[in-house]
């Protein structure tokens, strides 16, 4: 099993546990591989949902630029679910699950298909 398989593993197993989410372990890869080399740093792997700029980073490149979504307040609605989804005091918050639950959240699959 590669590194990335043992990543996708543990989103899997994120999702299950803290979101109580049964993933859809082929969208959970294609949302991974397209994290890119950010899974992999340490520092680059976990979104810091207390902090807003970096909120706004995931508003404009992921749900604006990457899935295709209008500059609405429910982008803003979006994140804040999958936060409380999530767990707000969770504390290591994966990109790459976090990324998949606003795809499942707002219906953009059709993205990764």
């Amino acid at each position: 099993m590669g590194k990335r398989d043992e990543l996708i593993a543990k989103y899997a197993d994120d999702l299950k546990t803290k979101c109580k989410v049964q993933p859809d372990m082929a969208l959970l890869t294609k949302v991974t591989i397209g994290c890119g080399p950010a899974i992999y740093d340490n520092d680059a792997q976990t979104v810091a949902a207390s902090d807003a700029a970096e909120l706004d980073r995931i508003k404009a490149n992921f749900l604006i630029k990457k899935l295709g979504l209008s500059d609405t307040p429910a982008l803003k609605a979006g994140i804040d679910a999958v936060v409380e989804t999530y767990g707000r005091s969770e504390r290591n918050k994966f990109r790459a699950v976090f990324y998949y639950l606003l795809v499942k959240h707002f219906g953009k699959e059709a993205v990764y298909a």
